[in-house]
């Protein structure tokens, strides 16, 4: 069978891969000389993956557009070279027919390699491949300098490739990645393990990870959803060749709802195209929002649009408008405060973190997924794992990422961001950390603590020596 699923492609040629990868980046180059001295240079990029309010642009950007390829693919060596605004959409479409995968492939088709990599990414792979920038092997980076340089894990530019992932544009951008790839076999088998109490799950949770192993199956892939204090499931993934049906959630039934029963353990069965993309058909459930998860409205719904890029105009849209504010108004109620997030904890934190969450913010389902940085044969460290200064998580320890997004009424009388501030200070105390794609508070030094520090101010000086780039304090929580 072939591994392409309903969107796949072949990849293109390598010389022409390269060819016209060359060209985007003359264009890269050009439209960096052509932003005025002193503007701060930003992407000229219509699409983001971000949630949090940015500041008007004031002048050119830079032109992207001829980045967004898959360069070449060596089934051989089980690596590609990919350019940095490449979708992982299309990245998987590349690597797919000759039976591979990126180690880690993040939810939404429309996230770019480059931007899981300066941004962090995240899935059901995270508990043995660790996060996506730790399959990178070297980054073609253009520095705020406007020099692209070649960053890899010894070297000149050591320091830039360890210091790039959770720098979010302020160090640079990805022009060129060069990443490992894994096989995959063509479906994937998923036992939905129903769970009646946290604890319960958190134990087996940490078990599995270590394992790898449940009721003497090989387990792949691991995430999970948490409905209620006394429902929630994790799903177990194994690849497998053997032949026989598969269910389709991109028509009228919806995935997360296929979790949900009594007790014990169900069954299903993906190819392994569906399993990678099976959260973006309903953009995990925040299609519901949208009116996508009634029937009567689903039936109507274009089936191309049933992704989360469609869903990511209509936010556009709500943004610009205050479609919502102005509802919720109409209706006597306040304003609601966004809470879009994703955070870590350690393991023996997750029932810990979910039950004060279910406790003070209104907002469900919420998804799991667990990580562990990656072992390296060939990493400095010596329990095996490369520094992430950016984001320092520790080695041979299991986290788990916590991820709700939705919004919640305000109070009169709370300031700004009461709940997003509420989980920044639980997650610090129970020894997490934030992601930073959405709406941050905290102040300058508690930042400065949790994300690079002076590491972070060393990098800046040297790859961003005339600040033509924003520092990541102004973009991740001023919001410039």
């Amino acid at each position: 069978m072939s591994l392409l699923g309903r969107a796949g492609h072949e990849p293109a040629t390598r010389e022409s891969g390269y060819a016209a990868h060359r060209a985007g980046v003359e264009r890269l180059l050009a439209s960096y000389r052509a932003i005025p001295p002193g503007a701060v240079v930003r992407l000229a990029k219509k699409t983001s993956n971000l949630f949090r309010a940015r500041a008007a642009p004031t002048a050119p950007g830079l032109d992207v557009s001829g980045l967004g390829q898959v360069i070449a693919v060596d089934p051989q060596a089980r690596t590609a070279d990919v350019a940095g605004m490449t979708t992982y959409e299309d990245l998987v479409a590349a690597t797919l027919p000759y039976g591979l995968a990126p180690l880690v492939v993040p939810q939404l088709k429309t996230i770019t390699l480059g931007g899981a990599v300066t941004g962090l990414g995240i899935e059901s792979t995270s508990f043995r491949n660790g996060l996506p920038h730790e399959s990178v092997l070297e980054m073609d980076i253009l520095t705020g300098a406007g020099e692209i340089v070649t960053a890899t894990p010894t070297g000149e530019h050591a320091d830039l490739f360890h210091g790039f992932p959770n720098s979010y544009g302020t160090l640079g951008y990805s022009v060129r990645l060069k990443i490992e790839l894994e096989p995959v076999l063509p479906f994937v088998e998923l036992r939905h393990v129903r769970f009646h109490d946290l604890r319960e799950l958190e134990a087996e949770l940490d078990r599995i990870v270590v394992e790898r192993r449940f009721q003497d199956e090989a387990v792949d892939y691991i995430d999970g959803v948490v409905f209620s204090a006394n429902e929630s499931y994790l799903t177990l993934g194994r690849q497998t060749d053997e032949p026989g049906p598969v269910s389709d959630y991109t028509g009228m039934d919806i995935f997360y709802r296929s979790l949900q029963h009594p007790d014990g353990v169900i069954r299903d069965r993906l190819t392994i195209h569906d399993y990678l993309w099976r959260w973006d058909t309903d953009w995990f459930w925040c299609s519901r929002a949208f009116g996508a998860q009634n029937p009567k409205i689903r039936r109507l719904w274009p089936k191309s649009r049933r992704r989360s890029s469609f869903y990511w105009k209509l936010v556009a849209l709500d943004r610009k408008y205050h479609i919502d504010d102005r509802r919720q108004a109409r209706k006597g109620n306040p304003p609601q405060e966004r809470v879009v997030q994703d955070i870590e904890v350690p393991v023996q934190h997750t029932a810990d973190f979910v039950e004060w969450f279910l406790r003070e913010i209104p907002i469900e389902p919420i998804w799991l997924c667990p990580l562990r940085l990656r072992a390296l044969d060939d990493a400095p460290a010596t329990d095996g794992a490369r520094p992430w200064p950016l984001y320092p998580l520790e080695p041979q320890r299991t986290y788990v990422n916590v991820g709700f997004w939705s919004a919640v009424p305000t109070e009169r009388g709370q300031p700004e961001g009461a709940a997003n501030r509420a989980i920044e200070k639980i997650v610090s105390a129970f020894d997490g950390h934030k992601s930073l794609y959405s709406d941050s508070y905290y102040d300058e030094a508690e930042f400065a603590e949790l994300y690079g520090g002076d590491t972070y101010t060393e990098l800046k000086t040297r790859y961003d020596p005339d600040q033509r780039l924003l520092n990541l304090y102004s973009k991740a929580v001023q919001r410039k």
